[in-house]
């Protein structure tokens, strides 16, 4: 399955972003999709995940700031990211779920695809 990340770009700090992740994967609907990071010198971490069933979850510190949803009709999934600061900067991925019909989403989720990557700075 092959899923395509988009949207990153340059920003500065306190603007908006919105990534984009879409696939061709034709049960695109029965699977979750996570949005993961690694900034430079750390470890890839959760930032924001949507199940199947719409259940949402979100690193603590974006969890009033950046806002997941999907679109089934068009295979994608948005991370709309609002007031980004400098320590946002990162590499972000998006991730299928290994396995259909899962209940919950997050840091522990099996990942079966991961997109290629779009890059976000911030900065002034």
């Amino acid at each position: 399955v092959q899923l395509q990340a988009s949207g990153g770009g340059l920003v500065k700090p306190g603007g908006s972003l919105t990534l984009s992740c879409s696939t061709s994967e034709s049960s695109f609907s029965s699977y979750g999709v996570g949005w993961f990071r690694e900034a430079p010198g750390k470890e890839r971490e959760f930032v924001a995940g949507i199940t199947w069933s719409i259940r949402r979850s979100y690193l603590d510190s974006v969890e009033d700031r950046f806002s997941i949803s999907r679109d089934n009709t068009q295979k994608t999934v948005s991370l709309r990211m609002n007031f980004l600061k400098p320590e946002d900067t990162a590499v972000y991925y998006c991730a299928l779920d290994s396995r259909p019909y899962e209940s919950t989403i997050g840091p522990t989720m099996r990942v079966g695809s991961w997109g290629q990557g779009t890059l976000v700075t911030v900065s002034s």
